[in-house]
């Protein structure tokens, strides 16, 4: 069973929305209800992206697969799926809740569109 998650409806309500923007770029969500497991701790699969006006990936947020670990000596090696994509640089994401998934994606969207193509 799922503990409660804040947000968690609102996420799942979104699933399979694609919101176009007028620069050409434009977003997609989904999420879904899984098992509970050590990699997936919260029971949520997302997937949340943006993409260029060439349909290429350039942020997203998911909990697709595992990424490796940074090297760091005596470093615990996270063992929860939850990353970040920013073209090519895929780092560890912290979820906290189904809220503060979807705050921190557009606020990053946000930042990524304020700041041009990079």
């Amino acid at each position: 069973m799922v503990k409660h998650i804040a947000g968690l409806e609102n996420l799942l309500m979104l699933h399979g929305e694609i919101f176009p923007m007028d620069n050409g770029y434009w977003t997609k969500i989904e999420a879904w209800m899984t098992s509970i497991t050590k990699q997936v701790p919260h029971g949520i699969r997302y997937s949340l992206t943006l993409h260029d006006r060439n349909n290429v990936r350039v942020l997203g947020y998911d909990n697709a697969h595992h990424i490796k670990p940074k090297r760091k000596r005596f470093a615990v090696e996270k063992t929860t799926w939850d990353h970040k994509h920013l073209k090519s640089r895929v780092e560890h994401y912290e979820f906290e809740s189904a809220d503060q998934l979807l705050e921190d994606f557009w606020n990053e969207v946000d930042s990524y569109l304020k700041e041009g193509t990079r």
